[in-house]
């Protein structure tokens, strides 16, 4: 048997397995739970590219971002130039700049309670909880709250929430968890934050 030959049937047998295991898939009839951590770069970017696949299906979106408070990004600024998100920046910043932990802790708890608003409401189709995780890892959320949250969300409505140090009790729950690992970053080598690529 010839290369092409070889390869034409290993191939069809890899289609065959797909189109079966597509066949037997269903759809939950719910929101999915998918939750972006890991040390590495891109946790938020990664979510906030489903939050483009979803607006391109014209489906309704929210944003809740717990830590970076005032801080200007690309993708915000992108967004309020397009339109059509509901966007709620309400963390203070970095954990390191308030040095405050009572105001850590109520911000995020403020945050969360619109967050659980947004969820349970029925009007969206994906809601992104930004940096959520840095929260519960820092104890400002518990994870039974969150997950008391997650629950209660609108059958609709999938949530992705994204950070360093997911908890395992989140990521049982999840249906998709990604892991970014950390491999090589500019920044470790002194190089700062650039404008369009960090932020």
């Amino acid at each position: 048997m010839s290369e092409t030959d070889t390869h034409k049937e290993k191939m069809q047998k890899v289609q065959a397995e797909h189109r079966d295991k597509v066949a037997k898939a269903a759809d939950p009839g719910r929101g999915l739970i998918l939750v972006h951590t890991g040390k590495g770069k891109g946790k938020s970017s990664s979510a906030f590219g489903v939050l483009v696949r979803a607006l391109g299906w014209g489906q309704s979106v929210a944003v809740v971002q717990f830590i970076k408070g005032k801080w200007i990004t690309g993708e915000r600024r992108f967004f309020d130039k397009l339109g059509g998100v509901t966007w709620h920046t309400m963390g203070e910043g970095f954990t390191w700049d308030t040095q405050d932990r009572d105001r850590d802790i109520a911000a995020a708890r403020a945050a969360f309670d619109k967050a659980c608003a947004l969820m349970a409401s029925g009007d969206y189709d994906l809601v992104l909880l930004d940096e959520i995780n840095i929260a519960m890892r820092y104890d400002y959320l518990s994870t039974d709250d969150v997950l008391k949250g997650l629950a209660a969300r609108h059958d609709r409505t999938s949530v992705i929430l994204t950070g360093r140090d997911a908890k395992p009790a989140l990521c049982e729950a999840a249906d998709l968890v990604s892991e970014i690992e950390a491999v090589k970053h500019p920044f470790d080598a002194g190089i700062k934050a650039q404008r369009g690529i960090d932020f």
